[in-house]
């Protein structure tokens, strides 16, 4: 074995800058064996039988899977995660040469890394999804554990919000285009791709809307699927909250319920309808927080999924690379309070530690319940989902539940998997290659 991939920080320089400290135990919960499936429980059997769950054991076992595919693969193989992946998987990524980073970058890499015909994503469903319709023909996508999903992505399942989407598209035709989120389904984003519309992130939400409404002047924005990061953006373009209509809670939506059911008059006002879907980490967070915070002379910064009261009291807000470059370029002695997800702060406050900064989960006020760990989903990729999945693919082996393709949808409770035919799949990936696309053209010539 390679004497520079067993040190305990990562071969190459890390844009993180984060390192695995030897005798700091991961913060990753071990998931029942019963979770994995059959091809992969040789590798969890393992793991769980380490005798504990520190870097300077982790490591071997997990070199000894992972060092012979990067080995076979060489520069075929793309290695991908997104900030807010459970425990240390994130720097496992990046010990292993992969990149971490947020939606849209990762979304750039998948499409821009031209060499790579293997791209493996420890991320959520949709993130691969999204690399897959991207990918070109002679790349196969795959994704560590299927069965990790987003509960804001789940709350706008196609099959609930097509059928909406199409009685607006009645009523307004031409004068109704959509904007999708990144955290939506490839179908949603198809949808967008079919309207004119197209695909956003936290980072450029404000950007595609903008340009789409310049596009189409008096033409409604259907916002999919996150209720907050479609208000936020739409106050920051300065739309008055009249003029912003949400649909009703995507929990409790009946499954018969009509747009006749909206009052006429709001309906025909609104600029943007929002579908009423929600982030289950960052609707936590509320304007007690900020103010207690803020009272002890911590800077607030806010991910714009939290409800439109938080950021506006927040000192600011932004996606995660907004977060992370913060938390970077903070001089020492700073103290900042983010409310994100939880591991992502838990590794900010790391890697601010070492310059003197002090960094805070904002929802962490003494004397409350604890915020908890961060999405529960996310963290079900772990080290033996890694291992596995790098291992069987290089024996030729890897499971086709964990390739991802367009279309595709995995119910995540019981993990079926439920695949389009081939003509229906190449029509979602053609529209919703147009709404990434239009989302990439936009933010690029804004930069």
């Amino acid at each position: 074995m390679a004497s520079g991939y067993v040190k305990l920080t990562t071969p190459r320089s890390m844009p993180s800058a984060l390192s695995l400290q030897p005798d700091v135990p991961l913060c990753q919960s071990d998931l029942p064996l019963d979770r994995y499936d059959e091809a992969f429980r040789p590798y969890a059997e393992s793991y769980l039988a380490l005798p504990d769950r520190k870097a300077e054991t982790i490591l071997p076992w997990l070199d000894a899977y992972v060092l012979p595919a990067i080995d076979h693969f060489g520069n075929d193989l793309l290695l991908l995660a997104h900030f807010y992946m459970g425990g240390e998987i994130v720097k496992l990524v990046e010990r292993y040469g992969g990149l971490v980073a947020d939606s849209y970058a990762l979304a750039l890499e998948a499409r821009q890394r031209s060499g790579a015909s293997i791209i493996v994503e420890s991320a959520v469903h949709f993130m691969a999804e999204t690399a897959a319709i991207l990918a070109r023909e002679d790349q196969t996508v795959w994704i560590t554990n299927p069965r990790a999903g987003c509960t804001m992505e789940m709350m706008a399942q196609a099959p609930r919000v097509l059928p909406i989407a199409a009685q607006l598209r009645a009523r307004f035709g031409a004068d109704i285009t959509a904007l999708s989120y990144m955290n939506t389904s490839g179908q949603l984003k198809a949808l967008a791709g079919a309207w004119g519309g197209a695909v956003c992130t936290s980072s450029n939400a404000h950007l595609i809307m903008a340009q789409l409404m310049r596009e189409r002047p008096g033409a409604k924005v259907l916002f999919l699927p996150d209720e907050h990061l479609g208000r936020n953006t739409a106050a920051r373009l300065g739309i008055q909250p009249d003029e912003v209509l949400r649909l009703p809670d995507a929990t409790s939506l009946p499954a018969d319920w009509t747009i006749d059911e909206l009052d006429s008059a709001s309906l025909e006002r609104a600029k943007v309808l929002l579908w009423g879907g929600w982030c289950g980490v960052h609707t936590v967070f509320n304007v007690d927080q900020v103010r207690w915070w803020r009272e002890r002379g911590w800077r607030v910064h806010v991910h714009p999924e939290c409800p439109l009261k938080v950021v506006q009291a927040a000192d600011g807000s932004g996606s995660t690379n907004y977060l992370w470059s913060l938390v970077e370029d903070a001089p020492a002695g700073s103290r900042l309070a983010i409310a994100t997800e939880g591991h992502f702060v838990r590794n900010a406050r790391e890697a601010a530690q070492r310059r003197g900064v002090e960094v805070v989960h904002l929802a962490d006020i003494p004397g409350t319940p604890a915020p908890g760990c961060g999405c529960a989903t996310m963290s079900r990729n772990d080290p033996p989902h890694l291992a596995g999945m790098l291992d069987l693919l290089r024996k030729g082996e890897a499971p086709e539940y964990h390739r991802v393709l367009p279309g595709d949808s995995i119910d995540t409770s019981t993990g079926t998997l439920h695949r389009m035919p081939e003509t229906d799949r190449q029509a979602c990936a053609a529209d919703a290659r147009l709404a990434l696309e239009r989302m990439i053209e936009i933010t690029e010539a804004a930069s």
